[in-house]
């Protein structure tokens, strides 16, 4: 791959690094691979907190690449990273690879050199570390009256260095992930789920046989949270079976009279993303219920997956039962 023909200034620690860490700041703990909510994979315990982790860019056996909170544990995708409005998170990439990389974010504020491109500068040389810093806010009026909205959303971040100076190859390989903003007092989730469509693929993979897409495993009741992300050069549609949502911020109506529709199916584009919560088997009960992509023809050629829904026992009248998460992009208390 051809190298870039801008100059870089890559963060390799030392004092910039000590000056982070004494107060406020602490290194996020690692979520297992299955689908339960993690306690703190890059959430914090209250609005306002300041906090650094480590994120490495590595190569994973299949020739995919991917990002981890610890060495060894790149995954396609990435860590969940999570933030509430007032949030700053200052995040050490270490880019293991022999081509530089980066960490590029959507729906949060930085400084140019938190950007993530050869354009500012802001990519991981090949076996460099380098600081990114994300930072998020509140709604409010601005001075002139106008109305400034909040960071509250659901985002994600992604390469934007290999391949070429827009991250064209680091995509392919599944160098993303997702990133939630949440508003103090919105509900929290029980499991969590990432689902990426990149081109043809599911969190890329193809659905092919030795290639499944993932499923994705509740029990009746629990409240879950899906992020759906699309890259590549293709428009999606995402659909799940038994289950619908509000087509706004959150995915839930706040009352009676919230006129936001109630959807079971949404378009999304490269490089948009959104999310929602459901409650799993929410008046239709547990079962195998199929998510995928309403495009026929995507469909056809394998983007399509389960939502998994069992009884208390773990248990699914009528199906197979016993379904793993397939690595779907879900978190470990």
């Amino acid at each position: 791959m051809a190298r870039s023909r801008f100059s870089r200034r890559a963060f390799t620690g030392g004092a910039a690094l000590a000056a982070l860490t004494p107060a406020g700041l602490a290194t996020a703990n690692t979520a297992e691979a299955s689908t339960v909510r993690p306690a703190s994979a890059a959430r914090p315990m209250a609005a306002g907190e300041t906090r650094l982790i480590t994120m490495y860019i590595e190569e994973l056996p299949d020739g995919q690449l991917g990002y981890g909170l610890k060495p060894g544990e790149a995954s396609v995708p990435g860590p969940l990273l999570e933030m509430y409005e007032g949030d700053t998170l200052h995040i050490e990439v270490v880019n293991t690879l022999d081509v530089d990389a980066s960490l590029h974010v959507h729906g949060v504020d930085y400084e140019i050199d938190s950007d993530g491109t050869h354009m500012t500068d802001s990519v991981v040389a090949p076996g460099k570390k380098r600081l990114y810093t994300w930072k998020s806010h509140a709604p409010g009026k601005r001075a002139d009256g106008t109305y400034m909205p909040g960071s509250a959303g659901y985002w994600h971040y992604h390469d934007h260095a290999v391949g070429t100076h827009h991250g064209t190859g680091g995509v392919q390989k599944g160098l993303y992930g997702g990133l939630i903003v949440r508003r103090k007092g919105d509900p929290v989730p029980d499991r969590q789920f990432t689902c990426v469509f990149n081109d043809m693929t599911i969190n890329n993979r193809t659905g092919k046989p030795g290639d499944d897409t993932p499923n994705f495993t509740a029990k009746q009741g629990e409240r879950c949270e899906f992020l759906v992300i699309t890259h590549g050069e293709f428009y999606h549609t995402f659909h799940v079976h038994g289950h619908r949502w509000a087509d706004n911020r959150t995915g839930l109506l706040t009352g009676p009279d919230d006129p936001s529709a109630v959807v079971d199916n949404k378009i999304c584009g490269p490089g948009d993303s959104f999310g929602f919560q459901v409650v799993a088997g929410e008046h239709v009960g547990p079962g195998e219920w199929m998510y995928h992509c309403h495009v026929q023809s995507h469909a056809d050629m394998g983007m399509a997956g389960l939502f998994v829904v069992t009884d208390e026992d773990g248990n699914v009248p009528g199906g197979g039962g016993g379904h793993d998460s397939g690595g779907g992009g879900g978190h470990d208390h």
